[in-house]
């Protein structure tokens, strides 16, 4: 049986072959196709990074009911909970009227804004994160953690592991057929 020839070594610099064109953000990895992150999704990358550098394992657009897609939720080492909805302006801020019906499901909620963001207009008794694509910082605690009830706390757990196990293996076997989420 004959090798096949073995792969060109990609350009110094790069992480794709060294014919792939680069895309919109200059990575030859992102494909020619690849459409450019929306600020939300910049700055939820931002936020995943803090909450990992914390202990937290963090699962991006997480549906922890029915109606309700938090932009960040994270498990912390203890098993708390938190939910940190990404603000990319303020009219996205000004627009959102579900962000109150997550403080039934974390045991802490923050906003994350970036630097350019009023903050004075953001509930002072939420937590806040200012955040950018590359990183994140607290700048406030929320006023109250609210414990969620035992039950609640473990059918989430279970609920985010499973989702994040499952988006794994999608990620790892595109040839899986298209599951919807747990």
């Amino acid at each position: 049986m004959s090798q096949p020839p073995a792969p060109k070594p990609s350009a110094p610099g790069t992480l794709g072959p060294p014919d792939a064109a680069p895309g919109p953000s200059g990575s030859a990895a992102d494909g020619p196709q690849a459409p450019a992150p929306q600020p939300g999704v910049l700055l939820a990358r931002g936020v995943c990074r803090l909450l990992i550098d914390l202990g937290f394992a963090p699962v991006a657009e997480f549906v922890p009911a029915r109606g309700l897609r938090a932009d960040v939720f994270a498990v912390g080492p203890k098993g708390e909970i938190w939910i940190v909805e990404c603000k990319s302006g303020l009219p996205d801020f000004r627009s959102d009227r579900k962000w109150p019906g997550y403080l039934a499901w974390c045991d802490r909620f923050f906003f994350a804004v970036d630097e350019a963001f009023p903050e004075g207009v953001l509930p002072p008794e939420q937590g806040l994160i200012r955040a950018d694509a590359f990183g994140a910082e607290i700048l406030r605690d929320p006023a109250e953690p609210s414990p969620l009830a035992p039950a609640r706390r473990k059918a989430l757990t279970l609920k985010a592991a499973r989702v994040a196990s499952v988006r794994l293996r999608m990620a790892l076997d595109p040839g899986l057929p298209a599951l919807s989420e747990i």
